[in-house]
């Protein structure tokens, strides 16, 4: 067996990105971007007023003054003419200022009668405005290639003038369940069949990870069907099996897929839940084999296959992100596994405090949607009292 951190690094480092396309600003959240995003403009353009109040001339701002409103700015609409000794123009929050201007008179500062503007504070030179190109001029790259867009990206190409952009495509991720005892949720489950939990979970899994899932129909756990179902993975840039890793008679996935010309790279980890992993390729495609207990197959997918989805969409290989986190109850010694236990989380103080659930048994969806982080053990921790200090993955956190 292999450890966790081998795993994940050979499951990376044979990967590749997808290719790219141009995507409308509405569809880029969460995608990477595969070249720069540059301005088409100078944001602002012009001189803008950062207040509402009265463009003026600074030598004519002394307390006491009055002067001459001779006209409005209203924002989008700047003021044609200019500003000349003792005269104003109201002037609004990102209006131009006019030409002749150089300072702004808050309206808490004036006093207005008619088309007299009074001054009640001198404002000084150059008060209240915002200088062309403040925030990037044109040609400016505001984002550089291999960003992940998020709400605050996506503002920001829209300022730039940008209507949309040139991301990496999301990646196309086939799921075959195997196992002669699921069924379609929703149909009547025969004695000794359970519903497929699996297919569901790791599509959305895929989704949430800005993935798109292919969702095959299970099939049985027979080498020859398993083989046969290949074909509707065609053209995907991975392919996600669960069940059938393990070393029983009916664990058939590897048979299947070598009658088909799968390459293995490893198969089986030092970690709990989910040591039986399969990892290899078929013609070219990178094939994760994820363990059938629905427990298991949701662990090692936040572990492999989110990292994996990364690097396909463009992003960092990198591992899930370690966060400290007090231990709200004690655990026992561990074994040579690196384990990872369902835990509840609360904000104290102090920081986070995690609170193993009481029962781990990798089949027991309940506990595992109830869960708020995975408590990461290495092999061979010692015992550890309420109170210690360990490293947790947040779920939430990672929208996995």
């Amino acid at each position: 067996m292999i450890s966790v951190d081998e795993a994940r690094g050979r499951i990376l480092a044979g990967l590749r990105q997808v290719g790219d396309e141009i995507a409308p600003l509405a569809e880029g959240l969460g995608r990477v971007l595969a070249a720069p995003v540059v301005a088409r403009l100078t944001q602002p353009p012009a001189d803008v007023s950062a207040m509402d109040g009265y463009a003026i001339r600074a030598a004519d701002g002394a307390a006491g003054a009055q002067l001459r409103l001779i006209g409005a700015a209203p924002a989008g609409r700047p003021f044609a003419g200019r500003v000349g000794p003792g005269e104003t123009v109201r002037i609004f929050t990102g209006s131009f200022v006019p030409e002749g201007a150089d300072t702004i008179l808050i309206q808490e500062d004036a006093e207005v009668a008619g088309e007299v503007v009074s001054v009640r504070d001198n404002p000084g030179p150059g008060r209240h405005i915002r200088r062309a190109g403040l925030d990037f001029a044109a040609g400016d790259v505001l984002l550089p290639a291999g960003r992940r867009l998020g709400p605050r990206e996506i503002g920001l190409a829209a300022a730039g003038n940008q209507p949309s952009l040139r991301v990496h495509r999301r990646p196309r991720v086939a799921i075959l369940a195997t196992g002669d005892e699921i069924a379609l949720p929703g149909t009547e489950i025969r004695h000794g069949g359970i519903a497929n939990s699996n297919s569901p979970m790791l599509a959305a899994f895929v989704a949430a990870q800005g993935g798109v899932p292919l969702v095959l129909p299970p099939v049985p756990d027979d080498g020859a069907a398993i083989a046969a179902a290949l074909a509707g993975a065609r053209g995907a840039d991975m392919l996600v099996t669960t069940g059938g890793a393990s070393v029983g008679a009916h664990d058939l996935v590897l048979e299947g897929l070598s009658a088909e010309g799968f390459v293995l790279d490893f198969w089986k980890i030092a970690m709990r839940p989910g040591k039986p992993l399969i990892f290899g390729r078929v013609e070219g495609m990178p094939v994760l084999g994820l363990p059938g207990n629905p427990v298991s197959a949701y662990v090692c997918a936040a572990l492999f296959l989110e990292p994996a989805l990364r690097v396909l969409a463009g992003g960092a290989p990198a591992g899930p992100v370690l966060e400290p986190a007090r231990l709200g109850a004690a655990l026992r010694a561990n074994d040579q596994r690196e384990d990872y236990l369902r835990a509840t989380l609360t904000r104290e103080a102090g920081g986070w405090v995690a609170t193993p659930l009481p029962v781990q048994d990798s089949s027991m969806l309940r506990a595992l949607a109830a869960a708020q982080a995975l408590i990461r053990r290495p092999p061979h921790q010692g015992a550890l009292d309420a109170g210690a200090m360990v490293d947790i993955i947040r779920l939430d956190a990672a929208n996995a």
